[in-house]
């Protein structure tokens, strides 16, 4: 059987959850026995996101075969069992770096380097390599970011349109729309939807099934007139309410109107019965909690509501695992400027999270922020930066060298606690430049992170360039520190943690790339039962 291909457009507004929404399909897919590949198109010219500011782009996601990506990505790990790596992703960027690359080579032999075919060739070239990234792959998902009618996003859509036209019978277009209810006239419009699949039809391409983005479900007229005005089969229009619980409600909502079963009738794939029995074990743990954790995240991109997204979801997960509902409070880490400080702005949490980050704004706070908790006995989970925030309190609070400090916030600090890596030196250009993706891991028997893991060899996924400085490792272990993880055939840390603490663990790489809500992280799974532990001591 031929691979068939889903193509994943958005329009009428940005953020309609695109993302999420083929992750869900892919979900549904696989519950029915198929094996999925997915691909998400980016419009923008950075070639990947590695060097975006978290503010305007949101977390960068990080695969095992250390590609820099899209936060999208991290949809399609956590809902689904697709193979997430480079090919996953591709940006215009990349796209076009790729086609002058062969154009100075002189791979055109002189010929006029053009947007159609050249540079859609490449596009189609990009969608055929993520179906082949696998064998036996029965789906390619496509998701195209932005909106349609933007014009960063039009050699995309040309390039579909291409793709569809040479394979008729192996391609589905999904328009994800918005249908808004104005509260003045008291009804749902749908002028915004029938202009946005007349963008689309203009382009060449014409959906196959909308789904509609909505507040409350959508009556059957308002259906009707759907898909009468954007001539799409009634059967085909489906409304994507707003989840009123969790966003691991959308994959059976989905299911309950016949998404998937339309799908496999329209490119004629085996129609089994799909086995959601997971999935409603999941929403089951999540509708009836046992308890409750309150977590305070301290970091320094906590206004984005995406800089974060992975950590706020491993969370979540950890949550479900322990069969408790969480709360996530988010304090500004540089407006945490002195011991006083910590108590009247953070206290009253049952543990806190340093997550990761760049450069020295909000140093201090999160430094202050990790005493607190190690002078309490609170739980502490350190991610990346926050592993190094931890290693740089205990030198200065108790090894204590108060100018203990990361050369990336003084350079000429005394006592370099953790410092550039040496092959980092030097380094001009930013993008691509950090230790990226998946690295073995040493862990030490009989460490809490091994009682976690269950395992003393695993695998994390990392992006930083400053790591610990082994010059202080004996005099921290032999005040209460341990380095309970490190690189395999290497000594650099990649666990640290406080023996004579509840539960105080720093991670130099980044767990929350690798949780799920049906199978927790362990150390997130760890970190809130630390909190459900305190909480009745």
């Amino acid at each position: 059987m031929h691979p068939k291909y889903i193509f994943m457009s958005g329009g009428v507004v940005s953020s309609l959850g695109k993302g999420l929404t083929s992750a869900s399909i892919a979900m549904l897919l696989e519950s029915r026995g198929l094996k999925v590949a997915m691909l998400k198109l980016d419009p923008y010219l950075n070639v990947d996101p590695g060097t975006m500011n978290p503010f305007q782009h949101g977390e960068v996601y990080v695969t095992d075969d250390g590609a820099e990506t899209d936060l999208d990505l991290g949809h399609y790990y956590r809902y689904s069992n697709v193979a997430i790596t480079r090919a996953s992703n591709a940006t215009s960027g990349q796209i076009y770096e790729a086609v002058i690359k062969r154009e100075r080579r002189g791979d055109y032999l002189g010929k006029t380097v053009q947007v159609i075919p050249h540079v859609t060739d490449e596009i189609k070239q990009r969608i055929l390599n993520a179906s082949k990234h696998q064998p036996n792959t029965d789906v390619i998902i496509v998701e195209i970011g932005g909106t349609v009618g933007d014009i960063e996003s039009l050699p995309f859509f040309e390039a579909i349109r291409q793709f569809r036209y040479e394979r008729p019978r192996d391609c589905l277009n999904i328009h994800l729309t918005y249908v808004p209810f104005l509260k003045a006239a008291g009804e749902v419009k749908t002028k915004p939807t029938q202009h946005s699949v007349q963008v689309l039809r203009s382009i060449g391409i014409i959906p196959d099934i909308i789904l509609c983005r909505c507040e409350e479900s959508l009556s059957e007229d308002i259906k009707d007139k759907i898909s009468l005005f954007c001539s799409v089969p009634r059967e085909g229009v489906m409304d994507e309410v707003d989840v009123k619980f969790s966003i691991y409600e959308v994959p059976l909502s989905l299911n309950q109107q016949g998404l998937d079963s339309k799908i496999c009738h329209m490119l004629d794939l085996p129609k089994s019965q799909a086995d959601l029995s997971k999935w409603e074990e999941l929403l089951r743990r999540l509708r009836h909690p046992k308890g409750k954790v309150v977590v305070g995240i301290v970091g320094k991109y906590l206004q984005h509501q995406d800089a974060y997204k992975s950590v706020f979801e491993a969370l979540h997960h950890g949550a479900i695992a322990n069969e408790v509902d969480i709360e996530i409070r988010r304090f500004e880490s540089d407006k945490i400027l002195s011991e006083a400080d910590v108590e009247k702005m953070i206290g009253g949490c049952d543990g806190y999270l340093v997550p990761g980050g760049f450069g020295e704004r909000g140093w201090i706070g999160k430094i202050l922020t990790a005493k607190y908790c190690r002078e309490k006995k609170i739980p502490f989970f350190g991610l990346c930066l926050g592993m190094q925030i931890m290693c740089v309190e205990f030198a200065r609070h108790v090894l204590g060298l108060k100018d203990a400090n990361s050369t990336e916030v003084d350079p000429n600090t005394p006592h370099p606690v953790i410092s550039l890596l040496s092959e980092q030196r030097g380094v001009e250009n930013l993008g691509g430049t950090m230790r990226l993706g998946a690295y073995n891991c040493v862990v030490k028997k009989g460490s809490k992170a091994e009682k976690a893991y269950g395992s003393t060899l695993i695998s994390e996924r990392h992006r930083h360039r400053f790591e610990f400085n082994n010059i202080f490792k004996e005099e921290c272990e032999k005040k209460g520190m341990v380095l309970s993880g490190v690189l395999e055939n290497n000594n650099l840390c990649e666990i640290a943690e406080i023996t004579d603490h509840p539960w105080m663990i720093g991670v130099q790489f980044h767990p929350e790339f690798k949780s799920k809500p049906t199978d927790a992280h362990p150390l997130f799974r760890d970190f809130v039962a630390a909190m459900v532990r305190k909480q009745s001591s």
